[in-house]
């Protein structure tokens, strides 16, 4: 006999109303103005916005990838001169809100007027403006990137420390220095942790970007603004960044359940799907999982 569940169909039957009720209100709604939405959503400066979203997402991951890597390693370090420096630089960083970061970047000619390259205590070799160096651009990518660089560098240390110790004791044991060590033994192995919470990172960079305003970046939600100022269609515009929004992180989301599956292969029997229609396909093709016997 399959078992009963009374309370999923109430649960079902409360999730389809709710639906309905919101399907109804975007139909229904003027306000959303989709009519306003389908003028905007392919042009000119939404989709030059988008473009630097995406340059904006790409070049703070990688500079937080980079860096992460490197001060995850100086936190294991035996050193502690090094450990303790990557401590310090992670906790200010965590510590301080990313718009304030950014915001701090975007006036750093307030507090340096001139940025240089030189021998330490020496002679300045190469020296110009802060305001030409820094542009609101490099002010949005290094306030994402060094704060990028803080989480990720926790999201590293976990995968490391995950990895047996036996490995290393075994590299060692072959001669093999650290650096090697760590590079062709204790990272590729660490991956399979390392993995998932880096494109939750990806994801979420891809959002945090929209900060970018604060440093006047044209990205998405910056350029939707700037529309917005001028015809004051805030809804639908708004609506538009959302949409885009919600289009790029659904291809990040399954960019990031494959590469998830691949990494695991060998260390779990099956990797549990993540897309909804992968759900709903599982819930199909398993009817009558879960049954109980009754003696005859």
């Amino acid at each position: 006999m399959p078992l009963r569940h009374p309370w999923r169909w109430v649960a079902t039957v409360v999730v389809l109303v709710l639906a309905a009720m919101l399907v109804h209100s975007l139909v229904t709604d003027a306000t959303y103005g989709w009519g306003v939405v389908g003028q905007y959503m392919l042009s000119g400066p939404i989709l030059r916005g988008l473009l630097l979203t995406l340059e904006l997402t790409g070049a703070a991951m990688a500079i937080g990838i980079a860096l992460g890597v490197t001060l995850a390693i100086l936190r294991l370090s035996p050193n502690p001169l090094l450990s303790g420096a990557s401590w310090l630089y992670i906790w200010f960083f965590r510590g301080t809100p990313v718009l304030v970061q950014i915001v701090f970047w975007y006036n750093i000619s307030a507090l340096y007027p001139h940025v240089g390259i030189g021998i330490p205590f020496g002679p300045v070799l190469v020296h110009g403006s802060a305001n030409s160096i820094v542009s609101s651009l490099v002010a949005a990518i290094l306030g994402l990137g060094l704060n990028e660089a803080a989480y990720y560098a926790e999201i590293v240390r976990a995968g490391i420390l995950s990895v047996d110790t036996g490995q290393t004791e075994a590299a060692q044991s072959l001669g093999m220095p650290r650096v090697v060590i760590m590079r062709k033994v204790v990272l590729p192995q660490a991956m399979r942790v390392i993995v998932p919470p880096t494109g939750n990172e990806t994801i979420s960079m891809l959002k945090t970007s929209s900060l970018a305003s604060a440093a006047a970046v044209a990205e998405l939600f910056y350029s939707a603004q700037l529309i917005y100022a001028r015809n004051y269609e805030t809804i639908p515009l708004l609506v538009v960044a959302s949409l885009w929004y919600l289009a790029l992180t659904t291809l990040l989301t399954i960019g990031q359940h494959y590469i998830e599956r691949y990494y695991a292969r060998g260390s779990v029997p099956s990797v549990p799907p993540r897309t909804f229609p992968e759900l709903l396909l599982r819930s199909l093709g398993r009817p009558g999982a879960r049954r109980r016997e009754v003696p005859s």
